[in-house]
């Protein structure tokens, strides 16, 4: 017979035994994440920091720490065209590649909440700083492709890097990659450099008529074929210094 008040069901300490069990799987596995290469847990309770996971692989956590997944990779971030200026205080538009990577995880989760609008902050504020040579160069004496002038990257390197350090960002390179004159003086420089590039063209055209005058009146004297006093001589360079420039398609003086 079965005592009186007894069932065959559970009881409330049985209930309260399988919830709190229930409780504590969930607890754990609540826990439970998977950290990846390249990849750290920043943990904090109460808006305070609590540490880092950097470690690979299927690790614990303690649940009730708020987690927040920072890339610890190396990165690129290309710019748009950014303000500067050259020595004379024309404006001119820089695009500039900077690698960096977070370094120190607590700074830059907690110092900063964009990590590339901070970095861009930095290279705006170095470019103000810092006059960047004009794009001006003949061609002839352009530097080659890669080639970029090295004074302008470390400066500019050395600038963002002091100023990202700060916030945990680690910077290796800021690298100018296209300097162009803003849009309000392209046009008047454009205008410039066109003026200039006709000029030294004018100049190789006199230069190169000069010399074809001067070894033809040379030849003639010196092969005896003409006599010549200091008017003659003097008319025929005026004349043979038409006649080529008229050749080469330039109007005479």
């Amino acid at each position: 017979p079965v005592p009186d008040g007894q069932g065959t069901g559970l009881g409330l300490t049985q209930w309260a035994a399988f919830a709190g069990s229930a409780a504590l799987g969930l607890f754990g596995f609540g826990g439970l994440a998977r950290g990846n290469t390249g990849r750290a847990w920043v943990l904090g309770m109460f808006g305070r920091y609590r540490g880092t996971v950097r470690r690979t692989g299927l690790l614990w956590v303690n649940p009730l720490l708020l987690r927040r997944k920072v890339d610890v990779r190396l990165r690129h971030w290309r710019s748009e065209p950014l303000c500067a200026n050259d020595p004379n205080g024309v404006a001119l538009r820089v695009r500039t590649l900077v690698v960096w990577r977070v370094k120190d995880t607590a700074r830059a989760v907690h110092a900063v909440e964009d990590h590339e609008e901070y970095l861009r902050r930095c290279v705006e504020a170095a470019l103000a700083r810092i006059p960047v040579d004009p794009p001006m160069e003949p061609a002839d004496e352009r530097p080659e492709q890669g080639e970029e002038e090295p004074g302008l990257e470390e400066a500019l390197t050395g600038q963002v890097a002091a100023d990202a350090k700060a916030v945990g960002l680690e910077v290796f390179a800021v690298r100018p990659i296209r300097v162009e004159y803003a849009p309000e003086v392209a046009a008047v420089m454009q205008r410039r450099r066109i003026a200039a590039l006709d000029a030294r063209q004018r100049a190789g055209v006199l230069s190169a008529v000069v010399d074809s005058v001067e070894d033809t009146v040379n030849r003639l004297t010196l092969r005896g074929l003409v006599e010549l006093d200091d008017y003659e001589r003097k008319v025929l360079v005026k004349d043979l210094t038409v006649a080529f420039c008229a050749g080469r398609g330039e109007g005479a003086p």
